[in-house]
């Protein structure tokens, strides 16, 4: 149980924190269909909304670290899936980072959205 405790200390420690970081315009994110194994890459401008699917992916903010930092980015992400006939499900609210997607990952048995970089 110590083990477990120490990981999980270490994995939070090791992420950057985004108020520390250079805000940038634009993500470039990718997606898969998991049902399909369709893939896309694609870049958002921050405050744009992007339909994938039933998914509605909305990019709030974009920031990486300064050049003298491990490279790192992480995008706040906001996504809602729209199921026929049921009311809109918001589905992920936070931030995701690049380098450690697992770390706070969207869960649907159906897609995935994962962060591949900031854009300027």
């Amino acid at each position: 149980m110590g083990a477990v405790a120490l990981l999980a200390s270490v994995a939070v420690q090791a992420a950057p924190v985004p108020s520390q970081m250079i805000e940038r315009p634009a993500a470039k994110l990718q997606w898969l269909d998991k049902v399909t194994a369709r893939t896309s890459t694609f870049t958002m401008k921050v405050g744009e909304t992007k339909a994938m699917s039933s998914l509605r992916i909305t990019l709030r903010a974009c920031r990486e670290n300064p050049p003298i930092e491990t490279p790192e980015s992480a995008a706040f992400l906001e996504v809602t899936e729209l199921k026929p006939g049921e009311q809109a499900e918001q589905v992920f609210s936070g931030w995701m980072f690049a380098s450690s997607p697992a770390l706070s990952a969207m869960e649907n048995p159906i897609y995935d959205v994962w962060v591949l970089g900031c854009e300027q």
